[in-house]
């Protein structure tokens, strides 16, 4: 008989178990069959592409980690603010290997039904990485989006 795991105690093993510590197992477990990943950049959008994901941040951070810093836990929702470290060790998107430290806040929010994960929204902050890495966006591109906004 399996046990029935509230949703925080699901989010918990999902970052610590999946996420910081690589093993995707635990999303073959934790999933439903109509997961949808909401994070930019997955397609397809579903399970597998989450897995590969975790693989790759594995693979260019030599130590990876995710500690959870708040959680809030809503209805079917949980909210969560991380904590993400690594160094960079191998090829991290078109960045080949710095040797740099990456530490950055991510966001996850996670939708649980009938006991299992059936949504996903991930929100690193990517611009924060970038620069730790020295992927400076040039400055025209900020100026652009500066004006967006005023």
């Amino acid at each position: 008989m399996e046990t029935q795991y509230s949703n925080e105690q699901l989010f918990r093993i999902l970052i610590e178990e999946g996420f910081s510590k690589g093993d995707v197992t635990v999303f073959d477990k934790h999933s439903s069959q109509d997961f949808v990943e909401h994070q930019y950049g997955f397609n397809p959008p579903n399970v597998e592409s989450v897995k590969k994901a975790i693989h790759s941040l594995h693979t260019a951070f030599s130590d990876f980690s995710m500690v959870i810093e708040d959680l809030v836990v809503y209805d079917d929702k949980v909210w969560g603010r991380m904590t993400t470290r690594g160094i960079q060790k191998g090829q991290f998107g078109p960045m080949p290997p710095t040797g740099k430290k990456i530490e950055i806040t991510v966001i996850d929010i996670m939708r649980f039904k009938e006991g299992r994960l059936i949504e996903h929204w991930g929100v690193p902050d990517r611009l924060a990485a970038m620069e730790q890495l020295g992927m400076k966006p040039p400055p025209k591109l900020i100026m652009k989006l500066m004006n967006l906004f005023r």
